[in-house]
């Protein structure tokens, strides 16, 4: 399960936090570490946005291998459905901690075309979740997912948590 999570770890979120970035300052002309920004004001946000983004993706995670039997990626999804935790209060959590890390690296790198990003792997992985990853839930959890659908919204969270109807669905 280590290499698994390892794996999917370093093909996804690295993708997106690390390998596209580069390539965007790269081709942007913005050598990552030249456009740095020493402002304490900066790496205040970054800070109180990678903070809270780690610790979410972490937790998230976590769920994930022990309730999930599974990792975050779609070659080895979890075998049963994650409902505890964040994912009580809004369906893609994990998703969430990697766009507020993109968004604390486009504020250390005062990079618009990281914002850009953001903005854009938002967009991609909204219509992914539509398109491809809900209906593939529907299919294997069947009921379960769908009530859990229809009360927990996917990308803004809820301020009380989901709560649901039978205790053998998470």
């Amino acid at each position: 399960m280590f290499w698994c999570m390892t794996k999917a770890v370093l093909i996804l979120p690295g993708t997106a936090l690390i390998y596209i970035p580069f390539l965007i300052q790269w081709f942007s002309n913005s050598w990552p570490f030249d456009v740095i920004v020493g402002t304490g004001l900066h790496w205040a946000l970054a800070v109180m946005l990678v903070v809270p983004a780690l610790a979410l993706a972490a937790n998230t995670m976590k769920l994930f291998v022990h309730e999930g039997h599974g990792t975050p990626a779609p070659w080895d999804p979890p075998q049963r459905l994650v409902i505890n935790g964040p994912y009580r209060y809004v369906r893609n959590p994990m998703l969430s901690a990697v766009i507020l890390m993109i968004l604390a690296e486009a504020v250390v790198l005062n990079s618009p075309f990281l914002l850009g990003w953001a903005i854009v792997f938002f967009f991609l992985n909204t219509l992914y979740f539509i398109f491809i990853e809900e209906p593939g839930l529907e299919r294997r959890f069947g009921e379960d997912y769908l009530r859990y659908k229809a009360a927990v919204p996917r990308w803004l969270p809820m301020l009380r948590p989901y709560e649901p109807p039978e205790a053998n669905c998470n």
